[in-house]
C-alpha cells in the first residue's frame, strides 16, 4: 500500500513490514548487478576461508532493497532524496530479512517524509538508518 499525498503522512506512522527471503541467487545476483566481484559474495569456500559460514549480501544490494522498501511505500513517482544506512549482522542464505520502519518527520512544504527503518534477520539488525523521500501526489 502506498501513500498518495504527503498530507496523508504523519510522524509516528508505521510502514508495513516487508519480508525478504535471503537466497544465494539474491546475494550473487545483487553482487553481480552492482559489479561487486568480491568472492565472499559468490564463492562459499572463499567466504569460509575468511571465517564466514557462507556467502553474504553486499552493501549495494542492501541499499537497493531499502530503497525499494521506502519508495514502494511512498508511491509511484516517489524519489529518494537521502539515504543513510548502518550495517550490522550479515545476511546469509537461508535467512529472512524483515524490513520495518516509521515516519519520523514530515515536511509538507518540501513534500518529503523522513523514515527511520531497520532490516532484521535471525542474527539481529542487518541494517538500520534513515531515508528522506519526496512524495509525488497521486490521483485517488
Amino acid at each position: 500500500m502506498s501513500v498518495s499525498k504527503v498530507h496523508d503522512v504523519a510522524a509516528g506512522q508505521p510502514l508495513p513490514e516487508l519480508s525478504i527471503p535471503i537466497t544465494p541467487k539474491l546475494i550473487v545476483g545483487g553482487a553481480i548487478a552492482s559489479r561487486d566481484y568480491q568472492n565472499v559474495h559468490h564463492d562459499k569456500d572463499a567466504a569460509q576461508a575468511l571465517g564466514s559460514p557462507d556467502i553474504f549480501m553486499n552493501i549495494l544490494t542492501t541499499n537497493g532493497l531499502v530503497g525499494r522498501y521506502i519508495t514502494d511505500w511512498a508511491g509511484s513517482g516517489a524519489s529518494m532524496q537521502k539515504l543513510a544506512i548502518r550495517l550490522g549482522a550479515p545476511n546469509f542464505p537461508g535467512d529472512t530479512m524483515v524490513l520495518s520502519g516509521a515516519v519520523s518527520a514530515v515536511d509538507e512544504d518540501e513534500g518529503t517524509a523522513t523514515i527511520s527503518f531497520r532490516g532484521s534477520n535471525s542474527l539481529g539488525d542487518h541494517v538500520t538508518g534513515t531515508a528522506t523521500v519526496k512524495i509525488v501526489e497521486q490521483a485517488d
